[in-house]
């Protein structure tokens, strides 16, 4: 039922995009941030239960690599639909399930007795993971004022770092240490179960998607809590700037769900559209070919499993550095441009690593490639959302993050054979040219950088 009550003076947008900082943002940044942390944890952990389980099952390497795809196949069905739904039910709602539904099923993985009935429960996990991540930066995107937008996604995305470094130390302190610990690992990954919980009843919905539904009066509601929240120090130091006033809404570009899936390839969206999906499926194909990988090369290689686990870990650490420097320059240089520039040294990064064969060069490498790579993430989930307009933006960036999912699918599965081809030099070969075609396709996305959100 929509609210009929009268509008404020000045529109939900409008009054959104001239906040500073709060309190309520950080609430929200910090909440959507750990339900973040908790899927990349859980997405990590697979890389160190490979290399665990190839041990412990005699796994072959293809076998090993249905496990890392199944969890990709339920992650490009997740992402298309969850999109849809959020745009549907709202973004805080679907938000929530998403982490219940992973959570539970990455609690009952550590019961499995058998490789079918693992990779059964792979597809499930990535149901629920595949639709968070998109619905999160929607919902944090369409919270944060214009000027700082797109360093606050940057900010999210690097949460996936906490979550990838928390699943490198259980990987380095409990799988080799710990009888099943690879059980141990998959129970530690039910916690988003519960943290669901928290998410449904502590944030508040999306007041943009609020109005969009007619729910007027819910929508000023939720934008006067974020005005009477105290400013913090902002991360951008840029003075606010009032919208000018509004009392009516744009009409939706698209109102079901046939036509906003449509409305992507109408001729205002189609090379935004095509752009993403490409930037978006050779990013995947690249990272996660090489990150759920990395440990079990370096143990094929002959390093064991707590060394190969060591240097993953340190490895892991450089993502934090290249989300900081990310978060910098997408308000600075706009977002094509670091996107751009990341990617490429994503694919330099890459083409070193394959070919290292000392101890020291295998990290500095490891380590440039997570800096470019997961600094790239973070300019493309800030990019993402705001090239469609708000009764698109789920969708949009739910179908371009499940296109970028197939690609995750067929990566893993690749790494075997390339490896037989060409070994690591050619692997690592392939994954930079993948990153080149990204950085060419960067060029064709709208950059909104400092430009409030399309309310249609």
């Amino acid at each position: 039922m929509t609210d009929a009550s009268p509008r404020t003076e000045q529109s939900v947008a409008g009054r959104l995009d001239a906040l500073p900082f709060t309190r309520a943002h950080a609430r929200v940044l910090t909440g959507s941030g750990v339900g973040w942390a908790l899927d990349a944890m859980d997405v990590g952990l697979v890389s160190f239960v490979l290399a665990a389980l190839i041990a412990e099952w005699s796994l072959t390497g293809e076998q090993a690599s249905w496990i890392a795809s199944a969890g990709f196949v339920g992650m490009a069905i997740g992402a298309s639909l969850g999109g849809l739904l959020a745009d549907r039910f709202g973004r805080r709602s679907v938000f929530a399930v998403t982490l219940l539904v992973y959570g539970l099923a990455t609690g009952a993985s550590a019961l499995v007795g058998g490789l079918a009935a693992l990779i059964a429960l792979r597809v499930v996990v990535g149901l629920g993971l595949g639709a968070e991540l998109p619905v999160a930066s929607t919902y944090v995107s369409e919270l944060a004022p214009a000027r700082m937008r797109g360093r606050l996604i940057v900010v999210l995305e690097a949460f996936w770092a906490v979550g990838w470094t928390a699943a490198a130390l259980i990987g380095y302190f409990v799988i080799p240490n710990v009888d099943d610990g690879w059980r141990w690992a998959f129970a530690l990954g039910a916690i988003p179960a519960v943290y669901a919980l928290i998410v449904r009843w502590g944030l508040p919905e999306s007041p943009r998607w609020l109005e969009r539904q007619g729910r007027h009066a819910e929508a000023a509601r939720v934008v006067a809590t974020f005005e009477a929240s105290a400013a913090v120090a902002a991360p951008s130091s840029q003075k606010a700037e009032s919208s000018p006033a509004a009392t009516t809404a744009p009409p939706a570009v698209a109102a079901n769900a046939a036509r906003r899936l449509s409305s992507l390839w109408s001729a205002e969206f189609r090379v935004r559209t095509a752009a993403l999906w490409a930037v978006w499926f050779c990013v995947n194909f690249s990272y996660y070919g090489a990150f759920i990988w990395i440990p079990s090369i370096l143990f094929a290689q002959g390093y064991d499993l707590v060394k190969s686990f060591g240097f993953t870990l340190i490895i892991t650490l450089a993502q934090l550095p290249g989300y900081a420097l990310a978060a910098w320059l997408i308000e600075v240089w706009g977002r094509r441009a670091t996107l751009s520039v990341f990617l490429a040294g994503s694919a330099a990064s890459a083409l070193i690593f394959g070919t290292a064969t000392s101890e020291g060069v295998i990290i500095a490498a490891g380590m440039a490639l997570s800096f470019f790579n997961l600094g790239a993430w973070g300019a493309l989930y800030a990019a993402t959302p705001e090239n469609y307009p708000t009764s698109l933006r789920a969708t949009g960036s739910g179908w371009a993050a499940g296109v970028g999912r197939i690609a995750s699918i067929i990566a893993p599965l690749s790494v075997p054979w390339l490896l037989r081809a060409g070994g690591t030099p050619l692997l690592f070969a392939v994954f930079g040219a993948f990153f080149v075609v990204a950085a060419a396709a960067t060029w064709g996305l709208a950059d909104r950088r400092g430009v409030a959100l399309d309310d249609r």
